[in-house]
């Protein structure tokens, strides 16, 4: 903590250390500041100083300040994902029923449309035309020259991981090369959703169901940084699912725990044990992988048609067997991340912990994708696959989708090849492209396991198949293997594995191989909406997860007496006779640090000068712990509060007045609060990544 001299400031901090609190805080102001060669924030953006007058505190009233519930009649979930979307509701009289979507339009043979892919079509005019399988066939159906014209985008959430920069302007590539604002695209899929589910409602309640009735809860991997998932809520926004002054109306969940909700309530024989260590169900940890898997999936399209689940209001089975501090992990493997999240529970109403930050990666079933565009690149040429995708592009996706049926058919005992059709424009196009056939450019490429079919197709091994899984299995092998050896991590009593690349057969195998003899391993049976239903379970009641880790350190940057051998000399301010410190980080809350849910922590400060009319706190994060200053790399700034201070007349001001901060953290968002204690006057701002 920086020292400095002047008069006692205010404090009424809780601290159980007395010394803690007796803070000596000065005040002044930088707007005047004298130029220097050295970039300052404080420096140049003109802002008023500020000096804390009390160490930071956390105020655990964290029960009065969890916003009181609004009434809704009904909680809708999206979850939308890489490769495929879909919603589920519940109405909140009756939470033990959550029923799935409607079937969709169109659909793949062998694979269940419980939910549809995540496609987007445009018309030529940049209007939305469709979404999902029904965006699709139109695209797949229209003339090769025509189809140029329109703007067709899928598998675009990666965008938002793999983006570093993220802000409102951010850019997606269509199939046809051309570029359109994400924020755009994803408000048009929120919208569609939107208008889905409402029509869905009012067509069961028989009359108009009103949108401000909704509570609406939205999916996002746990591992999307901060920008990422504040792009989704002004999606949100801009798809008229909820206005910025009735946030409360959408929650934006994590997925995996999402996924911890729902895996509370299973029961035996909503589930699958893949471990060594016990048979359950009548299934043994080595006949499960094949058999087990087959017969859930089986039993499922038996109760598909329904498309209501009960959720029955007790803790399942497993879950039982589980006592007060016991740890699990959620593997949530999807189509763009694999997520990793470390639960604890927390009795008697088994309440959730995060026990360390989420963890993950790009390793989801696109990466089998991306092996097999390689393959491709190796047997045709690179040159000819990105020319063949522009100039074909409806081909292209045709390919995929054939691809997309061969990959959900891998399996580690498959023995029969796997055929997958080349679209007659692929062949015909590349005869024109090269000047030789398919097959010619087969036999030299030197490619072995993958043969030319003379029934139009390519015959792959079972080998060759399993070598496109293998590098991005391996990845979160990998990667679950290090956060096993996190001491946090340690004593793990299960590992639910989730998402819909969990339904591969050759990463539920390799899971079971590595870890187990470590942990039992459950995958429920429709594991496609493990994440969909426990995200209606989370907006039923938001408080379940009771403890989060912060993915970032907060603080706002103040000004301190500059102490000579301490401070860096360019970081020296002189105003009116007094030696100051400028651009010091005040910490709020460190990164990985554990927060409650609504938990605050509160700082006071107090303005330059007594004639100020306004005062600035900027808030700055970071995602290293140890911060100094706000000009130290990767500290970024994330909101402004801007507090009017006029409008005092007529009311006693003190010599040294007061200015409350608060900062609210444990939510999924956080929102930053500062109060004038002489006028009451407030001013409130969420956290902003995009903006600045």
């Amino acid at each position: 903590m920086m020292e400095s001299v002047g008069v006692y400031g205010f404090c009424g901090c809780k601290a159980k250390n007395k010394m803690k609190c007796d803070s000596r805080w000065e005040i002044a102001a930088s707007e005047t500041a004298p130029t220097s060669a050295y970039s300052s924030p404080a420096r140049s953006l003109g802002d008023t100083g500020i000096t804390p007058l009390s160490p930071s505190h956390i105020v655990n009233d964290t029960d009065s300040n969890v916003s009181e519930q609004q009434a809704f009649l009904v909680v809708v979930a999206i979850d939308f994902g890489t490769t495929s979307s879909g919603y589920a509701y519940s109405f909140t009289k009756e939470p033990e029923c959550i029923h799935v979507m409607r079937r969709w339009e169109g659909g793949d043979p062998g694979v269940s449309n419980q939910k549809t892919p995540t496609t987007i079509l445009l018309t030529p005019e940049r209007k939305f035309h469709s979404f999902g399988y029904a965006a699709r066939d139109f695209y797949h159906d229209l003339d090769p020259n025509e189809a140029k014209q329109w703007l067709y985008l899928e598998k675009f959430k990666m965008k938002l991981h793999t983006t570093g920069d993220l802000t409102m302007d951010t850019d997606l590539t269509a199939a046809n090369g051309k570029k359109v604002k994400a924020l755009e695209i994803f408000a048009y899929a929120l919208q569609y959703f939107k208008e889905q589910a409402l029509k869905e409602l009012s067509d069961q309640a028989g009359s108009e169901f009103e949108n401000s009735d909704v509570r609406w809860v939205i999916t996002v991997p746990a591992i999307w940084k901060q920008p990422a998932k504040q792009f989704m809520r002004q999606a949100a926004y801009q798809a008229g699912l909820v206005s910025p002054e009735n946030s409360e109306q959408l929650i934006i969940a994590l997925e995996p725990e999402a996924a911890s909700i729902y895996c509370r309530k299973l029961r035996l024989h909503q589930m699958i044990e893949l471990s060594s260590k016990a048979a359950v169900n009548g299934y043994s940890g080595s006949d499960t992988v094949g058999a087990g898997f087959t017969q859930a999936k089986e039993h499922l399209r038996r109760n598909r048609q329904s498309r209501t689940f009960l959720v029955e209001n007790v803790i399942g089975e497993v879950w039982s067997e589980l006592e007060e501090g016991d740890k699990y992990v959620v593997v949530d493997s999807g189509g763009g991340t694999v997520d990793l999240t470390v639960h604890q529970i927390r009795l008697p109403e088994g309440h959730l912990k995060e026990l360390y930050k989420a963890t993950g990666g790009p390793y989801g079933s696109l990466g089998v994708d991306y092996e097999f565009e390689k393959l491709l690149y190796k047997i045709f040429g690179e040159d000819f696959i990105e020319q063949f995708k522009i100039k074909r592009p409806a081909a292209w996706v045709d390919l995929m989708i054939a691809f997309e049926s061969r990959k959900r058919a891998a399996a580690p005992d498959r023995t029969n090849p796997l055929n997958i059709t080349l679209p007659f424009s692929f062949i015909d196009y590349y005869k024109k492209f090269r000047g030789h056939s398919v097959e010619h450019a087969l036999r030299k490429s030197n490619v072995d396991f993958v043969k030319w079919s003379s029934q139009g197709m390519l015959r792959m091994s079972p080998d060759a198949m399993n070598a496109l899984f293998k590098p991005t299995i391996d990845s979160i092998i990998e990667h679950l293997r290090d956060l096993f050896q996190k001491p946090e991590v340690s004593t793990v009593k299960f590992l639910f594995l989730v998402g819909g690349f969990a339904e591969a057969p050759l990463l539920q195998q390799a899971v079971q191989a590595a870890f187990g003899d470590q942990c039992r391993i459950i995958i429920p049976q429709d594991v496609g909406l493990t994440i969909l239903k426990g995200a209606v379970l989370f907006g039923l009641d938001p408080t379940v997860i009771k403890v989060r880790r912060s993915p970032l350190t907060y603080g706002v940057g103040v000004l301190n007496r500059y102490v000579e051998g301490k401070h860096p000399p360019e970081k020296l301010l002189v105003k009116d006779g007094t030696r100051w410190c400028t651009d010091v980080f005040d910490k709020f809350i460190s990164a990985d640090q554990s927060v409650a849910l609504g938990e605050l922590v509160k700082r006071s400060y107090t303005p330059a000068k007594p004639s100020q009319l306004v005062i600035v706190i900027n808030i700055y994060s970071s995602e290293h712990d140890n911060v100094s200053f706000i000009t130290d790399p990767g500290v970024k700034k994330c909101g402004t509060l801007r507090l009017d201070l006029t409008g005092t007349s007529g009311t006693a001001v003190p010599a040294r007045r007061e200015i409350q901060t608060l900062m609210q953290f444990g939510d999924t968002e956080i929102k930053a609060t500062a109060i004038d204690i002489a006028t009451s006057k407030s001013v409130k701002v969420g956290i902003d990544f995009l903006n600045y």
